[in-house]
């Protein structure tokens, strides 16, 4: 299988899909990239993240924030959809059911040929959506599925190996997406433009700081997802 332009990646943040598919969306430029969680909280605040990224308060993280990811996804030749919930840190997460159906109808509107999503690793944002994304398989037969690794939680101990042996116990069938593999170019140009996409979210390498940037580059890693009763 070849990846052809529909390509839609779903990412939890806004960073998550070019950290960790960046030289896929290289790849496959006119890519759309479907962030979750780009909404301020209703009322202001001041969380650590936010301060270490460099912001006073939640309305001002979240506006430099989109305007980041618009032009690391530019630079990718990616479209950015942002929908309009809340991460963990501001104390309003989404409902699973209410995830699922935007999720659904952003797919739906898009009608992508292949849909990454993130495989669920460690941040309890991550593994919302990801559990949306996979109530959506059975729904859309005709839409492949692939899940990635998150980086940078899939350097954590045995963090992908646990969550796909849940997986599997759930009645999803994983296995190495060797085609999605064959479709990255890892030319010099699409890993410099990976990584001058990843520059562009200054506030976040900011809080990621020196060391925690050191984790950023990695292999990049993905699933194909079936349902086991597909």
């Amino acid at each position: 299988m070849q990846l052809r332009a529909r390509l839609l990646v779903v990412s939890p943040h806004l960073d998550d899909a070019v950290l960790s598919c960046g030289l896929l969306l290289a790849a496959n430029p006119s890519a759309i990239v479907c962030t979750v969680f780009t909404a301020p909280p209703p009322e202001n605040m001041s969380t650590d993240w936010d301060r270490q990224s460099g912001f006073t308060d939640a309305f001002q993280a979240m506006l430099a924030r989109k305007q980041e990811d618009i032009r690391a996804l530019e630079k990718l030749g990616a479209q950015a959809i942002h929908l309009p919930f809340c991460d963990a840190q501001y104390l309003l997460t989404p409902s699973p059911d209410d995830l699922a159906e935007a999720l659904h109808r952003t797919l739906n509107e898009h009608s992508p040929d292949n849909v990454l999503f993130p495989l669920g690793l460690f941040h309890s944002d991550h593994t919302l959506v990801s559990n949306a994304c996979l109530a959506l398989i059975a729904d859309m037969p005709g839409t492949v599925f692939h899940a990635y690794e998150e980086v940078p939680y899939r350097q954590m101990r045995e963090a992908a190996s646990k969550r796909i042996e849940e997986l599997t116990k759930r009645g999803y069938a994983l296995t190495h997406a060797t085609d999605v593999a064959a479709s990255v170019n890892e030319s010099k140009a699409h890993e410099q433009t990976k990584r001058e996409a990843i520059a562009a979210y200054a506030s976040q390498l900011r809080a990621f700081g020196p060391q925690g940037q050191s984790t950023l580059y990695s292999t990049e890693k993905y699933w194909r997802l079936q349902s086991a009763s597909s």
